[in-house]
């Protein structure tokens, strides 16, 4: 099975290639349009800035490639806030392929950003078989996508919100599955596995 990580300017690259190899996958880290297209299966990482992140992929022409990818496709933290229609972050238009804007948490108490582990509830789909409801998942963020009909999990950070979406062959997640531990883990390999 060929794995292919999307390479661009806000990838957190490394500890999602380590995830990978102790389940036993070696993934490609490239830009090349061909190698992606080929892949069975696709993530799209993130840590960084929305607007910069998107000039980057628009400047390559990764905007148009991932939007039209017909395999599993993962997105990840900043990746997943890509894959929906607007983020705040510097009033960005986004890929698209979740009609879902991207919010910045509002100011209530508690620290802005969410750092550290919380708890995904009503777990939908195969990606999330085998994970206990109220798992503790390692999130870093400002930003976050609506509850809404998309979502396959759900966390509370000041509101309750999509910690996890799925549309076709599109998935996302908030959080991060690579530091997560055995319930990354898992995540991970319901991924590659499949349905």
């Amino acid at each position: 099975m060929k794995v292919v990580i999307i390479k661009y300017n806000a990838g957190n690259i490394r500890s999602v290639l380590f995830a990978l190899e102790r389940i036993g996958v070696n993934a490609i880290v490239t830009d090349d349009h061909d190698e992606i297209r080929s892949a069975d299966r696709v993530i799209f990482p993130g840590v960084g800035e929305a607007s910069s992140a998107m000039k980057y992929l628009t400047e390559k022409g990764l905007d148009k490639l991932i939007t039209s990818l017909k395999q599993p496709v993962l997105g990840i933290c900043l990746g997943m806030q890509l894959m929906c229609s607007h983020s705040e972050e510097n009033d960005t238009p986004c890929l698209g392929i979740f009609d879902q804007k991207v919010k910045l948490f509002p100011q209530q108490g508690l620290k802005i950003p969410q750092i550290g582990w919380n708890n995904i509830t009503d777990l939908k789909t195969h990606l999330l078989r085998d994970v206990s409801e109220n798992a503790y998942m390692y999130f870093v963020h400002s930003y976050y996508v609506e509850s809404c009909a998309d979502a396959i999990a759900k966390t509370d950070y000041v509101i309750e919100y999509s910690s996890a979406i799925r549309k076709n062959n599109f998935f996302a997640v908030q959080f991060h599955p690579e530091k997560s531990g055995e319930v990354g883990q898992k995540i991970l390999e319901n991924f590659i596995q499949g349905e």
